[in-house]
Parts: C-alpha cells; structure tokens; sequence
C-alpha cells in the first residue's frame, strides 16, 4: 500500500497541511487595506474550521502577509501586537471603536 504525499492528506474533508498555509497566506494577501477578517473567517473561507490552525501559520509565516488584517472574533488586534497594528490600523483608516480600558477594537464595518 502506498503512503500519501505529505502534500495529501487522508481525510477528504481536511486540507492537507502545506495546502492550508498557503490558503491562509493567499486569503490574508487579499483581504483589502482598512479591512480586517477573523481568525474562523480565513479558516471558513478556505474550508476550514480551525480558527487556532491559522493563527499558528500567522505566528509562523505572518510577516509574508499583512498580519495585522487577521483579528480576534472580538475585533480585539492580534495579541502582544496591539501598538504595532495600531500604526497599521491608523495608516489604513480602519474603522476602529474605543474601549471602556482604554484599548480599541476594529469596528463591525472593518469586517471583510
């Protein structure tokens, strides 16, 4: 019996591992500046349900791609990224919204 490339994965319904880094990095390439998708977003959009499975290609491979696009479901930025993104957010005219603490989130109207 033959063993699958490591390209191919063997379950049909789960993308193989180097098909989904580049599906995350492909989405995330396109999301359009002063937009912003979530985690779940990206994974949806290339068929996906692992919002935690792309936030591990963007620890990985984020600075490839415009990473400060890829937020949390809460509109909260990236985490331990929070000023650097800001820069990005300001430079972009994302849509943004003041928290109570003092911190931002991306308003609904960023959302891709």
């Amino acid at each position: 019996m033959a063993k699958p490339s490591p390209s191919v994965s063997s379950d049909p319904g789960r993308l193989a591992p180097d098909d989904f880094v580049d599906g995350v990095l492909d989405v995330v390439a396109a999301i359009p500046p002063g937009r912003v998708m979530s985690y779940g977003q990206v994974a949806a959009t290339i068929g996906s349900r692992s919002a935690r499975g792309v936030g591990r290609v963007m620890a990985h491979h984020g600075n490839e791609v415009p990473w400060w696009r890829v937020v949390r479901a809460e509109g909260l930025p990236p985490s331990c990224h929070e000023v650097e993104a800001l820069e990005h957010y300001l430079a972009e005219a994302t849509p943004m919204a003041p928290r109570a603490d003092g911190g931002y989130r991306l308003a609904a109207s960023a959302f891709v």
